[in-house]
C-alpha cells in the first residue's frame, strides 16, 4: 500500500510551484518538444518522451537562471509533456482527412479545425484522469511502477545531477543543429543517398536501398534499440528489396499505371508525371520502384499496420478488462474512503472537483455539437458524435492509464485503440443507417479524439507519478496540463499546416497540392485511419492487397515478431527505417560491450545515460532544425514595414544550396559517399559518447 510513502517535499512544506515563470517555461518547452514531435510523427510515424529531457533541461536552466525550486521543475516537465503526447495523437489520425473519399474531408484539414480537436482531446484525457489519481496513483503506488514518471521523479530529486547530464543532452541538440545546417541549408550533406537498380536489370530490378541520414533517425534508433529498430527494417527490406523487385518482374508498366490513376496518384494514362514519373509516350516510368510502391505496396503495408495494431488490442485485452475493472474498483473505495475522512486535505492530495469533470465532459458533447468547424450536418448527429467521444474517452484514457502504469508509455497500443474506437464508431453510424463518404470525416474525429485523449492520459498519468514522488500538488499539475494542451496546440496545428504547404524543391519533384502523404511525410498513421474509415463505411478498397498485409502481419506474429513495429517498417520508405536501424545497431554495440565489461545499468540509470541523453539531444536538435528550416522554405517573401526592406527567405536558402556545386565537382556517386560519411562520423560520435563512463550521483 502507498500508505506509508512519504514524498521528497513533504505536504506540510510551503515551497514556490506554481508560479507565472514555471508555466512559461513549460509552455516554451511544449511548444518546442510539440513540433519537433509533429515533424517526426509525420516523417517516421514514431515519437520519443519528452519528460525526462525537459525534466533535465529544466533543471540546468532552473538552477542557473530562473532559481527554480524542484516543485517548479515538476510544473515546467509537467506542462511541457503535455505538448509531446497531443501532438503525437494529432499527427497518428488527423492527417487522414485528406485522404477521404473523393477528398470529402479536405475542407477539415485546416487550422482551425485541427486546433478545436488538439485541445478538445487533450483537455479530455486530462480531465478522465482527474477521479482516477488517487485510484491509480496513489492507492496502487507499490503495483504500478509507471516507469518514466519514476525516471522522471529520480531526476527531478536528483538535481545535483543536472549539470553534467544536461550538458550531454545540450550537446545532441548543438551537433545535430549543426549538421542539420550543413545537410538542409548548405546541403553539402546529401539528404536521402540512394541506390536503385534499373527496370532492366535481369536479375533485380527496380530495387532500392536508400537513407535519409538526418540526426533525428539515428537519435530514434538509438533510444529504440536494436531489437524494435532491426524488425522495423526488416518490414522496409521486405517491401522495397522483396515485393518491388518482385513486383517490377510481373506486372507490366500499364498495369501498374491504371493503378494510380485508380488511387488519384496520376490523372490519366495520357498524362505525364505522377507517382514514379510516368512517361506516356514511352509507356515507362523514370521510378518504378516509386511507382509500384504507391500502386500496391503502400496499401499492403496499411493492411500490415492495421492488423498490428488490432493484433497487439487483441493480444492486451486481458490487460485492458482487468485495468478497468481495477480502476473502477479502486475509484469506488476511494471514494467510501474520502467520505469517512473528515479535517483538511494534504496539500498532496489535493485535486480538481469532481464537477469539473461532469460540467467539462458535459461541456465538450455541446461544443461538439455546436462548433460549425467539425464535420456533421445537424446537431443531432453531432451530439451522437460527441457522446460517442466520451464514451470511448472514459474507456480508452482508464485503459491507457492503466497500461502505461505496467509497461511505460512507449508500449502504449494507442494505435489499436484508435482502430478498435474507428472500427467502432463507423459500425455504430452503420447500426444507425449512416454510411457513406459523408459520415466518413465524423468517424475519423471521433478516432482522432480518442487518440488524441489517450496519448494524453499516458503521459499525464506518468506526469501525476512524477509529481507524486516528488511531493507536487496535484491540483497544479492537473492545471498546468490544461495550460500545456491548449498552448502547445496553438503550434501543433501551425506546425502541421506549415509543413504540409509544398516547397518549391517539393513542387519540382511532383508534389503540388499536399506536402503529408508524400514521400517527404508520409503520414502513416493517418493514412491508415483513412483507409480503415473508407473501408468500413464506403466499401471502395482494394481489399486484394490490404488482406495480403493482413496476414504478413499474422505471419510475424506466428514467427514471435511484433507484428506493428514489422507492418510500419513495410509501410514507410526504406529510406526512414535503415537509418534509425543503424541508431538501433550502434546501441546493441554499445550493450554488448558493456555485456562483456560486465558494466550492466539498470534500466533507470540507462534513461540517464550518456548516448540515451545524447540522442535525445540528437532527436530534439535535428527535429526543430527540421521544422524551422521547413517554415522557412515554406514563408512567402515580405516586407519589413517602415523600412521597406523585402525579406525573401527560400530564396536566401536556394542562395546558400551548394548541392549542385559540389555534386558536379565530384560526381553525384561521391556526393552520396560524402553524405554517408558525415552520417558515419556521428554515429561514431554517438558511439564514442554513449560509451563513457556514468557521472557518479
Amino acid at each position: 500500500m502507498a500508505d506509508h510513502f512519504k514524498p521528497f517535499v513533504s505536504p506540510d512544506v510551503k515551497m514556490k510551484e506554481f508560479t507565472l515563470k514555471s508555466i512559461l517555461l513549460g509552455c516554451v518547452f511544449g511548444i518546442i518538444f510539440g513540433a519537433a514531435t509533429v515533424y517526426l510523427a509525420l516523417k517516421a510515424g514514431l515519437t520519443v518522451s519528452a519528460s525526462i529531457p525537459i525534466a533535465v533541461i529544466a533543471i540546468t536552466l532552473g538552477r542557473k537562471f530562473f532559481k527554480t525550486t524542484i516543485l517548479e521543475n515538476n510544473i515546467i516537465q509537467t506542462t511541457g509533456s503535455a505538448g509531446e503526447s497531443i501532438a503525437a495523437g494529432v499527427v497518428f489520425t488527423l492527417p487522414g482527412f485528406l485522404f477521404l473519399t473523393d477528398g470529402g474531408g479536405d475542407q477539415y484539414f485546416n487550422y482551425i479545425t485541427i486546433l478545436i480537436l488538439a485541445i478538445f482531446g487533450g483537455i479530455l484525457g486530462t480531465l478522465m484522469m482527474i477521479p482516477l489519481r488517487k485510484a491509480l496513483i496513489v492507492k496502487e503506488h507499490k503495483t504500478l511502477p509507471y516507469p518514466e514518471g519514476t525516471a522522471c521523479g529520480d531526476v527531478l530529486i536528483a538535481g545535483e545531477k543536472g549539470g553534467d547530464f544536461a550538458k550531454t543532452a545540450f550537446y545532441g541538440l548543438g551537433f545535430a543543429f549543426a549538421y542539420a545546417i550543413m545537410q538542409k541549408v548548405l546541403h553539402v550533406i546529401s539528404e536521402v543517398p540512394v541506390f536503385l537498380t534499373k527496370q532492366t536489370n535481369r536479375y533485380f530490378p527496380s530495387a532500392k536501398i536508400s537513407g535519409e541520414i538526418t540526426p533525428e533517425y539515428m537519435g530514434v534508433g538509438y533510444i529504440i534499440g536494436p531489437r524494435i529498430a532491426g524488425v522495423l527494417v526488416a518490414g522496409g527490406v521486405m517491401s522495397w528489396l522483396v515485393l518491388i523487385p518482385l513486383l517490377a518482374t510481373l506486372v507490366p508498366a500499364d498495369a501498374i499505371a491504371t493503378q494510380l490513376v485508380k488511387l488519384g496518384y496520376l490523372a490519366t494514362l495520357a498524362t505525364p508525371g505522377g507517382k514514379g514519373a510516368w512517361d506516356p509516350i514511352t509507356h515507362t516510368f523514370k521510378d518504378y520502384s516509386a511507382a509500384i510502391y504507391f500502386a500496391y505496396v503502400r496499401q499492403i503495408g496499411a493492411g500490415a499496420v492495421a492488423a498490428g495494431g488490432f493484433i497487439t488490442l487483441i493480444k492486451t485485452i486481458p490487460t485492458i478488462v482487468s485495468s478497468f475493472k481495477g480502476s473502477i474498483g479502486s475509484l469506488k473505495k476511494e471514494e467510501l474512503a474520502e467520505g469517512e475522512v473528515a479535517g483538511v486535505v494534504p496539500r498532496t492530495e489535493r485535486d480538481l472537483n469532481i464537477k469539473i469533470v461532469l460540467f467539462g465532459s458535459l461541456a465538450l458533447i455541446l461544443l461538439m455539437a455546436f462548433l460549425p468547424q467539425l464535420p456533421g450536418d445537424s446537431v443531432g448527429k453531432k451530439l451522437l458524435v460527441g457522446l460517442l467521444v466520451v464514451i470511448f474517452g472514459a474507456f480508452f484514457v482508464t485503459v491507457s492509464s492503466r497500461i502505461v502504469g505496467l509497461i511505460g508509455s512507449s508500449n502504449n497500443p494507442i494505435s489499436g485503440m484508435t482502430i478498435a474506437t474507428l472500427m467502432g464508431t463507423c459500425l455504430v453510424f452503420i447500426a444507425v443507417g449512416w454510411s457513406g463518404k459523408v459520415y466518413e470525416p465524423m468517424a475519423l474525429v471521433v478516432g482522432g479524439m480518442i487518440c488524441i485523449a489517450a496519448a494524453n492520459a499516458g503521459g499525464t498519468s506518468q506526469d501525476l507519478k512524477s509529481g507524486y514522488i516528488v511531493g507536487a500538488t496535484p491540483m497544479y499539475q492537473q492545471l498546468s496540463l490544461f495550460i500545456g494542451a491548449i498552448v502547445s496546440s496553438i503550434v501543433i496545428g501551425l506546425t502541421i499546416k506549415f509543413l504540409d504547404k509544398p516547397t518549391a524543391a517539393m513542387i519540382a519533384n511532383g508534389v503540388t497540392d499536399h506536402a503529408i502523404g508524400s514521400t517527404y511525410f508520409p503520414a502513416p498513421q493517418g493514412t491508415l485511419m483513412a483507409t480503415l474509415a473508407k473501408g468500413i463505411l464506403s466499401y471502395n478498397l482494394d481489399w486484394q492487397f490490404v488482406l495480403v498485409g493482413v496476414f504478413i502481419a499474422i505471419t510475424m506474429e506466428l514467427c514471435g515478431i511484433k507484428s506493428l513495429s514489422f507492418a510500419v517498417g513495410a509501410y514507410l520508405p526504406l529510406s526512414t527505417t535503415l537509418p534509425i536501424f543503424i541508431g538501433g545497431a550502434i546501441r546493441g554495440i554499445v550493450d554488448n560491450k558493456r555485456k562483456k565489461e560486465n558494466k550492466d545499468l539498470p534500466a533507470e540509470d540507462e534513461e540517464l545515460g550518456k548516448g540515451n541523453l545524447f540522442a535525445t539531444g540528437l532527436v530534439a536538435g535535428g527535429a526543430v532544425a527540421g521544422v524551422i528550416i521547413a517554415i522557412m522554405a515554406g514563408v512567402d517573401p515580405f516586407t519589413i514595414p517602415g523600412i521597406g526592406l523585402t525579406i525573401n527567405l527560400p530564396g536566401l536558402l536556394n542562395a546558400l544550396n551548394m548541392e549542385n556545386g559540389i555534386s558536379h565537382a565530384i560526381g553525384e556517386g561521391s556526393y552520396y559517399i560524402l553524405g554517408a560519411a558525415f552520417f558515419a562520423f556521428m554515429g561514431y560520435v554517438l558511439y564514442k559518447i554513449a560509451r563513457k563512463p556514468q557521472t557518479a550521483a
